[in-house]
Formats: structure tokens, sequence, C-alpha cells
């Protein structure tokens, strides 16, 4: 009996030996500004048990929703240092850090939501995921954040429909500089000031995605939503460049593999919300346009990349890449 035991103890002391610290339980916290409804709250939890799964628990992640671990700028630092280990971010406040993801940020680079999960999957996205990770922060997977569009008090058809206009956009010179380019006169302001500018017309109009219009209630003091489409800005699931490259080949993939079946879930998601996004605020009075040519948009954007490349001639060819996408 003795003998069994010690056997089988030294069997099992035997295997512990082979596991190198690399190689012992992970325990990681991952980082979500979104709350309980939102698409990427579902997609971070479906990540979380697809995760525990590939690798029969030797990686766990816990998922902190409701930006309880900071701000987006406070968790991306805390995850390119590896305080947290992963984080869904929006790659537009990632710009500044990482000048290659500032390409989702150039207005109109993308013909379409579909485009830019093919520029992402492509050339551009492997360039953009490389800078990333030289960063410290390795995308694992791309989702969905819709795309932006103009609303305002009447149809924005063309570039012309831009001019004299007071438009709010996100605090970013490539977004003034958008506005600017159509004659009209752009207003940064904090997203919680929108509901109350556009009440009081110190705002003519402003941009935003078919969820976004719908759930802060910016629906209620404007009348037209424009599908001009200008701002593709994709969010990615990331994680710590160390923490990740630490693991074995085989827990990389089963972890990079968790993440891009949880992006595709995200998707579904985003879609079907947005479109019930986009049902219940033509049901409640708002004229939503479609732009059937958005080459004026696109040639009124000159300019803008033209000044932008100047500053920036290292990101020509990755520009070029996305653009010439099909």
């Amino acid at each position: 009996m003795f003998k069994k035991l010690s056997l089988a103890t030294a069997g099992v002391l035997a295997s512990l030996s082979l596991l190198s610290p690399l190689q012992a339980a992970e325990n990681w916290r991952a980082w979500n500004i979104h709350n309980d409804g939102h698409p990427n709250t579902a997609a971070m939890d479906r990540f979380s048990e697809l995760v525990d799964k590939a690798t029969n628990g030797e990686v766990t992640v816990e998922v902190f929703h409701g930006g309880v671990l900071g701000s987006q700028p406070d968790a991306l630092e805390q995850v390119r240092l590896g305080a947290i280990e992963l984080g869904n971010f929006n790659l537009g406040p990632i710009g500044p850090m990482v000048k290659e993801a500032n390409l989702v940020s150039l207005p109109f680079i993308f013909k379409s939501v579909p485009h830019m999960f093919r520029v992402l999957e492509g050339e551009a996205g492997e360039t953009i995921a490389a800078a990333m990770a030289d960063a410290g922060v390795q995308p694992l997977a791309w989702v969905d954040a819709g795309a932006r569009s103009f609303y305002a008090q009447k149809a924005i058809e063309t570039p012309a429909d831009v001019a004299g206009l007071k438009i709010r956009v996100m605090n970013n010179d490539l977004y003034t500089s958008m506005i600017a380019a159509m004659g009209g006169n752009p207003s940064p302001m904090a997203f919680a000031e929108v509901q109350q500018a556009l009440k009081t017309g110190v705002v003519d109009g402003a941009e935003n995605n078919f969820p976004s219009f719908k759930n802060v209630g910016h629906y209620e003091v404007t009348t037209h939503y424009s599908l001009s489409e200008h701002l593709i800005i994709p969010e990615c699931i990331c994680v710590n460049t160390a923490k990740f490259a630490a693991l074995s080949p085989e827990l990389q993939e089963a972890v990079r593999g968790a993440a891009q079946e949880a992006a595709l879930y995200q998707r579904e998601l985003w879609a079907v919300q947005s479109e019930q996004a986009r049902k219940d605020v033509e049901a409640a009075g708002i004229k939503v346009n479609e732009i059937a040519d958005k080459g004026p948009f696109q040639e009124a954007m000159a300019k803008v990349y033209d000044d932008y490349l100047a500053a920036n001639p290292d990101m020509a060819a990755l520009v070029e890449m996305a653009q010439s996408t099909e």
C-alpha cells in the first residue's frame, strides 16, 4: 500500500517537475468599458468561457465591465505595462501611441464595415498589429464598432450640405480637419455635452453610429440621419505583449482562437443591435437617407490626406495598402 502511494506520488511530482514557471496557471484580468446589454460585454464574457475551455483552465480570464478598472486611457496604459493583461479597446485612442493605428481615423479610408475588416485581416492589419505589439498591446482579434455618420436638422447628401454647419466631433485633428475641408465648423466637445448642445443649437449636428445615436437620445433632438459612414473605427481584443509571448505556442493558439471566435460572435450581435437601433429611430420619426455616391466626400478629403501624409510620410505605404484593398 505504501509502495503504491509512493509510486503514485513520485509520478505526480515527476509531472509537476516538467512544468516550467511559464506553464503555471495564468489568471488574467480584462478591461471592458461597456455595460450589460452591449455586444462587447457579451463577447468578452464569451471570450472568458472559451479561453477556459480551450486551455483546460491553464489560462483564465476575469472580465471587469463598465470601466471599473479605469478610463480607456488608463486601462490602455495598464495593459501596455502588464498591470492588466487584457482589454477591449477602440483603436482611436491608440493612434497617438501607435501611429500605424491612426490609419483607421482617416476619414473615408474604408468603403464599408466589411471593407474595413478585409483591410485589417490583410497586410495592412498585420502591419498595424505588429506596431501595436511592439508598443506592448497585441491585438488578438478585431471587433465591430459600427460606422459613424452625420445627423442634423437636415439631410446631408453632399459635402456642400455640411458647409456652414457647426458639427460636433471627437477631439482629434483629423476629425476637425474633415469638417473644415467640407466648409463646416468643427466643434470638439465632450460626448456628455452633445445632447444639450444639439437641443439648444450650440451645434447643428454631430456624428456617431446608430446604437449610440439611439441609446443616448440624440434622435430626440435631431430630425435626419445621413449614412455618410465617414469614420469606421474598429475595436480590438488586446493582450499585453509580454504576457502573451510567455505562453507556450499551444496556449497562444488557444487564446487567439478564443478571441477570434468571440469577435465573430460580437460582430453578429452588433449587426442585430445596429439594425434594431435604426428601426427604432426611424419609428420615432428620424429620416434616414442613404448616400449613393460617396465620391465627392472622398474627393473633399484630398487636403486632409495631403496634410497628414506630409507630416507622416512613412504612413503613405499603409494608406495605399488600405485604399487598394478590394
